[in-house]
């Protein structure tokens, strides 16, 4: 493992015992085989200057919600040093009095609550402190020798010290456990299907004994060929088993209560995870520490050729597990699971939001090696599955969960835009971003990729007049985010004004090609998927040339026209489906590409206007923008309109044509 300390960096840190405790955190944030999503601990002991003008020893303890790779001094809770060593002198103590306890030993009630360990932290005698879910020593743990070969990396260096619960009951573990330790000798403390723990007065020291100890464990695995161990593979996706993956994902939201995003991991190391001989065995022995549990649920649910049955199977089994381990008084979760090993064919993570699958992604990542890594020490042994419920139905857990922030009205669901690199199409895609959606930001332009690529937006190269492209595009999409619930088929382009006496049959097929077909060949593509999705909706960007057709616009109009009746038909066909399709007819919309500066002066001059005269020449004088008609998208996409199908809704500023 590389150590990252840098003297040159250091130095602007050095101010103080807090800004040196935020450089080393960020240290350790920066390895995702140290830290994953939040986890890890870190704190520091050092002194503050009370409103009486008393020096007061005080912890600074990393805040829950706050992640070492981003950490700011305000992301560690201050709290009375001796306040927390007093609690952990304590013979016993609940999970409610911890907490209650905790908070109130804090000076400042507006910082982050401290973490759960902060009574640990506290009770180590050393000033810095620092702890991670290291892979390398965790995998090594789990297994059925894994204590006897950590001694045997470590020797007498290390503590090592059987799995307890997080929280109070650790604390006391290694209160006991260190009552007679010389702590000189002892660099470090490893908790067993936990982490790692060093300690040091220097923030360097502590830092690098952490880097060295892991370094140890990787150099063990090294020795004996575990990282040459890991499978990989291939697999060629047919087309049906992207509708198969809109399937599962279908079932695994109505299992949720909303809908979920499902991301399909196709790389060699998935892939080839999901092609080992053991999967069934090894994918459902348990997490790699009890805190995954949290993000990923126990196991893996297992998916053969039909993905439903996996689904089935895995409700059965998370139902007798809570069943076989709950008091009475404690209420089943959801039981859908977070992810799932498709055989020979990689795997698929579920998630309540992008970031929700984002996390479970990376922790699946660090999962697939620990476990192979496990399997070549002699076996992947997890946690019993009892320890693992007791954290994942844990007291201080469940009060979490009921803090979580209020679903956007789009998590979990995924719209498909195709023009989306300008214009309409682009204030679309921010706008559904904007309300919690996952998006598939589609356009010729391959600006695009770079445009929109995050883990919530994935910008894809389509043309919409090539049906191969179109397939191809609706694809990553599905591969991407699971699905299809919202089709917003907006790209289009004007053509030079050209009276029909002077037009030519190609430039009518041209515009009926892109402003006709292209969208019809994104309904048609879409629709099987629609069908599993999340009260799904076409919205087909029209045109005010529809109901109020202009002079010289004939091949614009013609297509659009044809395209509102198509929709219309579509609207009857796709009702039972519970499908809704409604077109939008803007009109005057000059922030778009299909307004070019030429186009937009000869039909001003057309009607006897400035530029100015044109952009506002409607009932209400105002001007349309691309954000006007994103926003009226997103309502007719949503609850609002949940009951309408078949609608053509006029955003124009008021069109005395029109009415």
């Amino acid at each position: 493992m590389k150590n990252l300390w840098n003297n040159d960096e250091a130095a602007d840190f050095e101010h103080s015992d807090l800004a040196m405790r935020v450089y080393t955190s960020r240290l350790l944030g920066r390895d995702a085989d140290l830290v994953l999503h939040g986890g890890g601990n870190t704190s520091v002991k050092s002194s503050i200057t009370n409103i009486f003008g008393d020096e007061e020893a005080i912890l600074f303890v990393k805040g829950s919600g706050w992640d070492l790779k981003t950490i700011e001094e305000p992301g560690f809770s201050p709290a009375r040093l001796d306040v927390l060593q007093r609690l952990g002198q304590l013979p016993t103590m609940t999970d409610t009095e911890m907490t209650r306890e905790l908070k109130a030993s804090m000076v400042n009630p507006s910082a982050p609550s401290p973490s759960v360990e902060a009574i640990l932290h506290a009770l180590i005698p050393l000033k810095f402190v620092d702890h991670t879910h290291t892979d390398a020593v965790v995998a090594i743990s789990n297994t059925a020798n894994g204590e006897a070969l950590l001694k045997d990396i470590y020797g007498d260096s290390v503590l090592i010290l059987p799995y307890v619960m997080p929280g109070f009951v650790l604390a006391r573990q290694v209160y006991e456990a260190t009552r007679d330790v010389d702590w000189d000798k002892l660099e470090g403390i490893v908790l067993l299907h936990h982490g790692l723990f060093t300690f040091h007065d220097d923030a360097k020291t502590s830092y690098d004994n952490m880097i060295r100890l892991v370094s140890q464990a990787e150099d063990y695995l090294k020795s004996v060929d575990a990282f040459d161990s890991l499978a990989e593979a291939s697999y060629t996706p047919n087309d049906d088993d992207y509708l198969q993956l809109a399937a599962a994902r279908k079932q695994c939201s109505d299992l949720f209560g909303y809908p979920m995003l499902a991301r399909w991991k196709q790389d060699a190391l998935s892939t080839g995870y999901a092609s080992l001989d053991n999967i069934d065995s090894i994918a459902t022995r348990g997490p790699v520490t009890p805190d995954h549990t949290l993000h990923t649920k126990r196991i893996a649910a297992i998916f053969d050729d039909n993905p439903a049955t996996g689904i089935d199977r895995f409700v059965t089994d998370y139902q007798q597990y809570f069943a076989n381990n709950t008091d009475g008084s404690l209420t089943c979760l959801d039981a859908a699971p977070r992810f799932a090993v498709w055989k020979n064919k990689g795997c698929i993570v579920f998630g309540a939001n992008a970031k929700r699958a984002g996390i479970i992604s990376d922790i699946l990542d660090h999962t697939l090696k620990a476990v192979q890594w496990g399997e070549a020490l002699g076996g992947w042994q997890a946690l019993s599955e009892q320890e693992i419920f007791e954290l994942e139905y844990w007291e201080l857990e469940q009060a979490k969960l009921k803090l979580a922030p209020s679903r956007a009205e789009f998590d979990g669901k995924v719209a498909i835009i195709t023009g989306a690199a300008s214009g309409i199409g682009k204030a679309c895609v921010e706008a559904f971003l904007s309300k919690g959606a996952a998006v598939a930001a589609l356009d010729i332009n391959p600006d695009i990729i770079e445009l929109f690529n995050a883990g919530n937006v994935k910008g894809i190269v389509c043309d919409i007049t090539d049906d191969t492209s179109i397939k191809q595009a609706v694809q990553q999409c599905v591969a991407t985010f699971g699905g299809i619930d919202i089709l917003v088929s907006n790209a289009g382009a004007f053509p030079p004004s050209v009276k029909i006496a002077d037009m030519d049959s190609a430039t009518l097929q041209q515009s009926m090609q892109l402003n006709f077909n292209g969208h019809i060949s994104m309904m048609r593509e879409c629709a099987p998927f629609l069908e599993y999705g999340s009260d799904p909706s076409i919205i087909l960007m029209a045109s005010k040339n529809v109901p109020a057709p202009g002079p010289g616009a004939g091949a614009y109009s013609a297509a659009k026209a044809a395209l509102t009746q198509m929709g219309r038909v579509a609207a009857m066909e796709m009702g039972e489906s519970g499908i809704r399709v409604n077109m939008l007819h803007p009109n005057a919309v000059f922030d778009t590409g299909v307004w070019s500066d030429e186009i937009l002066q000869k039909r001003a001059e057309h009607y006897g206007l400035s530029v100015a005269e044109y952009k506002t020449s409607n009932l209400l004088k105002t001007e349309i923008t691309s954000a006007d008609v994103a926003q009226l998208v997103v309502a007719m996409a949503g609850n609002s309109f949940s009951k309408t199908t078949g609608a053509q809704i006029p955003i124009d500023g008021g069109n005395d044509r029109v009415l």
